[in-house]
Formats: structure tokens, sequence, C-alpha cells
């Protein structure tokens, strides 16, 4: 494996993860809700949804695992709140994304008009 390849690979298995924990419609709303109100307990997370409070808990779990969120306790609640980083890591990843499809319209465009 070339060491191109071998770095590719690195960053399907980096990003992978966090794509999958955005692919979710409950994880995505509550990053969503995380992103507008704050850092937030469980309770205060789950907020007039039909999810249980366990499958509210999991979802974070997976958002956590991704490096999405983060959690501290305050008292007896655990409190969550967004780890923006790893926003920005997906941010970068789908810019380098539509600069490679760019890139290959682009020699389409030329082959084409040649």
């Amino acid at each position: 494996m070339s060491r191109a390849d071998a770095a590719l690979s690195a960053q399907v298995r980096d990003a992978a993860p966090l794509f999958a924990a955005l692919g979710d419609e409950t994880r995505f709303h509550l990053l969503v809700r995380l992103s507008t109100r704050g850092p937030g307990s469980i309770a205060s997370l789950r907020g007039g949804s039909s999810v249980s409070r366990q499958a509210i808990t999991k979802h974070l779990v997976v958002l956590s695992e991704a490096g999405l969120v983060r959690s501290s306790r305050r008292g007896r609640e655990r409190i969550w709140e967004l780890a923006p980083k790893r926003l920005s890591d997906a941010h970068q990843y789908l810019d380098r994304i539509s600069k490679q499809w760019d890139d290959a319209l682009d020699r389409l465009k030329r082959f084409v008009e040649d």
C-alpha cells in the first residue's frame, strides 16, 4: 500500500464514525439542540420528545464516541455539550470532497471541449 493510500485509509477510518453519527436524525436533532440552546442534561435534551431517556443516552454515547459531544458531572446530573472541533473536521472533509468533485468536473469539461 502506498503512503498516499495509507493516508487516505486513515482519513476514512477517522471520518466514518463521524459521518455515521451525523447520519441519524435523532442524533442530528440532539446536536442542533446543543448548538442552539447550549449544554444540557438528558432531561432537558429530551424536552417534549417521545424518545426515551435510555435512547437519548445511547445516542449521546454514539455522539461522544465520534467526538461530537462531551459530558461532565454537575451534582447528580450529567451535562452534555457540543464539541465543535469534530464539526470543523466534518466541514473540512466535505470541503475536500467538494474540491475533488470540482476538479473532476473541470477535467471532464476540458476533455469534452477539446
